[in-house]
């Protein structure tokens, strides 16, 4: 909004040396000398004195320097109105990501349509993947992110979050590529029989105890291991160290490059979707009605 010519010349009046004010603007001092005789040829005037000893002003030079810091300071304050009243019309969303909690199916919800919505402006932040900064991190309004996506049907995150579903994700189990079963396309409880199976023990999820209860029930001389409530890259390792399987989900296949993620037979599935807090800004709930009329058309 102003000519930057009045920035370099500020910086040389400054330091009475084309040489220093290059210094501080990072640019060459012969640059500096052709910008001051341009902005001198083009004003008309002769703003400095140049001698062996540095840069001086002409008096006419500091008519204009004197107006010069004025008509920056001016037009900066008038940006940074005029910006307040641009965010104030805004819409600003923070969706988190991860490896296991990718936000992928919600940006692939939302491109569809925000054309249509160009006062929302959409912050994708990473999150570490454990369970307390989940909670820490959806817990209530001014926190960080305003939506995480999800598996879910845990009743300890439902009856802390909000929980809008987006489909289902088909239960799998990530074998070795080097194990035989590798070449299928589906795996049976049946073919686990005699295998290490990594899979969550504890938690309050009915769909993952529904699993639990299918493989100590249908499989023959299975060993079953622990894999917390909240996976990370480290459970995957650690399945990778002890050769033992591990039940996953569909959206997880490339995870790890170790495993191949293939779908149980029987078809079981867990709901995914939008996780975010009970009382969540005024920008996340309009965000969200959007996407509801999406999902239930």
């Amino acid at each position: 909004m102003y000519n930057k010519y009045l920035e370099i010349f500020i910086e040389v009046a400054d330091t009475g040396s084309f040489s220093k004010a290059a210094e501080k603007l990072y640019i060459s001092s012969t640059a500096i000398m052709k910008q001051m005789n341009l902005m001198e040829q083009e004003l008309g005037l002769s703003l400095l004195i140049r001698t062996n000893h540095g840069v001086s002003l002409t008096e006419a030079g500091k008519e204009i320097y004197k107006d010069a810091k004025m008509i920056i300071d001016y037009t900066n304050r008038s940006i940074k109105k005029a910006k307040k009243l641009q965010n104030k019309n805004t819409h600003f969303v923070t969706i988190g990501t991860s490896l296991i909690c990718p936000c992928k199916p919600l940006l692939d919800i939302w491109y569809q349509i925000n054309d249509r919505y160009p006062d929302f402006k959409i912050k994708i932040l990473p999150f570490e993947e454990n369970h307390t900064n989940i909670l820490n991190t959806l817990n209530s309004n001014g926190t960080p992110l305003d939506f995480i996506v999800s598996p879910c049907d845990s009743l300890e995150w439902l009856k802390n979050f909000d929980f809008l579903k987006l489909g289902d994700y088909k239960f799998c189990i990530a074998v070795p590529i080097s194990h035989p079963l590798a070449k299928k396309d589906s795996i049976s409880f049946e073919d686990l029989s005699g295998e290490k199976v990594t899979a969550i023990t504890t938690g309050d999820s009915k769909q993952n105890q529904d699993i639990l209860n299918k493989i100590k029930t249908i499989c023959k001389d299975v060993e079953i291991f622990d894999a917390p409530f909240f996976y990370d890259i480290d459970v995957f390792n650690r399945c990778e160290e002890s050769g033992s399987f591990l039940v996953t989900l569909e959206c997880w296949k490339d995870v790890h490059p170790a495993f191949k993620t293939i779908p149980l037979s029987s078809g079981e599935t867990i709901p995914y979707g939008i996780l975010y807090s009970k009382t969540p800004t005024d920008d996340a709930s309009k965000f969200l009605n959007i996407i509801k009329e999406v999902v239930n058309k």
